[in-house]
């Protein structure tokens, strides 16, 4: 089955469920899609991160088939150069064989679920990764363990086997905000937006504004995800650790 985003109806298939798309692909470890779009010329927009975690997984099967997207996306990412585009670029070029490997050890998170926690509600307190499997587990999580009677997670903690995660809070996010108005080229629009994040509820106005322009609503979704996984990925590489993938279901 081709891609979405190369079907003859193009124009009618949003970059959000392009994404989706590809996601899903990953997590499925479908290596055999993977290595077909890899090979496309044309690559999904708003997808970078994506994109290079396909080559991972793909790179465990067919690494041979993939020297030219490999390098492909190791120079788009470190053209872009956003936070945490280096160590993925590091990354790939260790799966396909072209670079030293980073001196990390292997964590099997979901990007996804870190950024959450990395970036959630700071009222929420963080989160912790269990060391053993990778699972993410937000504070609530923790504290219901505690008040239901399972100590094995303080247990688990004070002989090292989690890894504590700060919630570090919106700023980025807001900063996000910023960044994604001034790629615009409507003055018109980069006026609206910029003030409606000012103040308190500056994200809900944000995205209330934006559903004015689906297509530059779909373009926000894939910008703020691609920041929140380089973020979460970053952030990883400081403790240490690199991403694994981790297979879950949909």
């Amino acid at each position: 089955m081709a891609p979405l985003w190369l079907s003859t109806d193009n124009a009618v298939v949003s970059s959000r469920v392009v994404r989706d798309e590809l996601r899903g692909a990953v997590y499925r470890v479908d290596v055999g899609f993977l290595v077909g779009l890899l090979k496309e010329r044309d690559w999904p927009g708003d997808a970078l991160p994506l994109m290079g975690d396909a080559v991972l997984v793909a790179a465990g099967g067919r690494r041979h088939e993939l020297g030219r997207a490999a390098r492909r996306c190791v120079m788009e990412l470190r053209d872009r150069d956003w936070e945490g585009d280096a160590e993925l670029a590091i990354q790939i070029e260790s799966a396909v064989g072209g670079g030293a490997a980073p001196l990390l050890r292997s964590l099997r998170v979901d990007l996804e679920e870190l950024s959450g926690v990395l970036e959630g509600d700071p009222v929420m307190g963080g989160g912790r990764i269990d060391l053993q499997t990778g699972e993410v587990w937000p504070e609530s999580a923790v504290q219901y363990a505690a008040e239901t009677g399972d100590d094995q997670v303080e247990e688990e903690a004070e002989m090292g086997l989690w890894l504590r995660v700060h919630c570090e809070g919106s700023r980025a996010g807001y900063r996000d905000m910023e960044l994604f108005i001034e790629t615009l080229t409507d003055g018109r629009i980069a006026d609206r937006l910029a003030r409606s994040i000012q103040g308190r509820g500056a994200f809900r106005r944000f995205k209330d504004a934006l559903a004015d322009w689906p297509d530059l609503l779909d373009r926000w979704y894939g910008f703020t995800d691609d920041r929140h996984r380089g973020r979460a990925r970053a952030w990883l590489a400081a403790e240490g650790y690199t991403p694994a993938h981790r297979l879950r279901e949909l």
